[in-house]
């Protein structure tokens, strides 16, 4: 029997009360209490149920032959190898894309036949998707045959030199000006002016926002410790994102105003609740029933969380601001903060050339 890799998987027991991981092992249905649902997130249990098919995972892996498809490289070896790097949230995104892309092209592929300029007209066929999207399979297939190469499948590596193409879609980075914000913040109530405000003036994640619980709003700053990403409690994106979010004052006094319209909600419970209360609001929900309407009709329909926080670097950065700052506030390194995030304005760097010219001249 050929083996594959499993995820193995997390339901609850019949009562409710435990979780339970169910698995094949040998050819046979094997299970295991996990923990207490009321103890343990579902999240957490899938944690314990990979540890458990670790094993058995690379016990197939080492079974792996040199004539594999790329479906079952994909499935055996490369996917189990990197999700132990990748949290959750990443390793959601990269199967869906490679499951998608990669392996719906040449999942039946021995994958020691593809060559460079095979793969390269891959990328080329996918040029009208956005740029992130090729350059994210560029890099997919690199790091397959990377792996690949490691193990002795292949000899070569076709995917060394492939280059993301011209044509892709660039994203348009746009950020607001401080009279955009300051707009924007007028057209909406207490609760949507907070969530902006936390995003553009706190440089906090949508994830990080909804993530919240009352218990983590401390005087001057919110403490981040999980985010929620497509209707999952985790931790958050890296290890620079656990951190002390600094609030202003112009945050503060909202939040303040937030806080006490629910006098009797407990530190656990969640800053922005959905309707059921039990759970945070979806960030997708959040924008676009109750904030995108109330700016389309002024114009500012192009509004969204990647702008805010690009307009948090980039107005930090107009006001002078040590990157670095800058960088710890939003939980990212320094080069993402200097060159993912902050856009420069035109008046600014008119001065700066202005300022070269006055130079040269006197």
């Amino acid at each position: 029997m050929r083996k594959r890799f499993q995820n193995g998987r997390v339901v609850k027991s019949s009562d409710g009360r435990y979780w339970v991981g169910k698995w094949l092992e040998d050819g046979r249905d094997r299970s295991k209490v996990l923990g207490k649902t009321a103890k343990m997130t579902k999240t957490k249990a899938r944690e314990e149920m990979a540890k458990v098919v670790k094993p058995i995972n690379e016990r197939a892996a080492d079974a792996i032959s040199p004539n594999v498809t790329v479906k079952d490289f994909v499935d055996r070896v490369y996917l189990p190898f990197y999700r132990r790097k990748w949290k959750r949230s990443t390793a959601m995104t990269n199967e869906d894309r490679i499951n998608h892309h990669i392996v719906s092209e040449f999942g039946n592929r021995e994958l020691r036949t593809l060559t460079r300029d095979e793969l390269q007209k891959f990328l080329e066929g996918k040029a009208d998707l956005s740029f992130s999207t090729t350059d994210h399979l560029r890099w997919d297939l690199k790091q397959m045959f990377d792996v690949a190469q490691g193990d002795g499948i292949v000899a070569k590596h076709p995917a060394l030199v492939l280059f993301t193409p011209r044509e892709c879609k660039r994203p348009d980075h746009r950020s607001m000006t401080i009279k955009e914000v300051q707009d924007v913040l007028k057209l909406l109530g207490l609760r949507e002016r907070l969530i902006v405000k936390l995003a553009v003036l706190a440089g906090m994640r949508p994830g990080e926002i909804f993530g919240l619980r009352r218990g983590r709003v401390g005087e001057c700053s919110v403490k981040i410790e999980e985010r929620i990403y497509r209707g999952d409690v985790d931790t958050p994106k890296t290890v620079k994102s656990v951190r002390f979010a600094a609030l202003s004052a112009a945050v503060r006094e909202d939040l303040d105003r937030w806080l006490g319209s629910d006098p009797d909600a407990g530190p656990d419970d969640w800053l922005f609740p959905s309707e059921k209360m039990s759970k945070p609001m979806s960030k997708d929900n959040a924008v676009r029933r109750y904030i995108r309407p109330k700016l389309v009709a002024f114009g500012y329909g192009w509004v969204d969380f990647h702008v805010m926080r690009r307009t948090h670097a980039s107005l930090m950065r107009e006001l002078g601001v040590d990157p670095k700052v800058v960088a710890d506030q939003q939980g990212h390194t320094l080069d993402v903060n200097l060159n993912v995030y902050t856009e420069t304005s035109l008046e600014s760097r008119i001065d700066a050339v202005e300022t070269l010219g006055s130079a040269l001249v006197n």
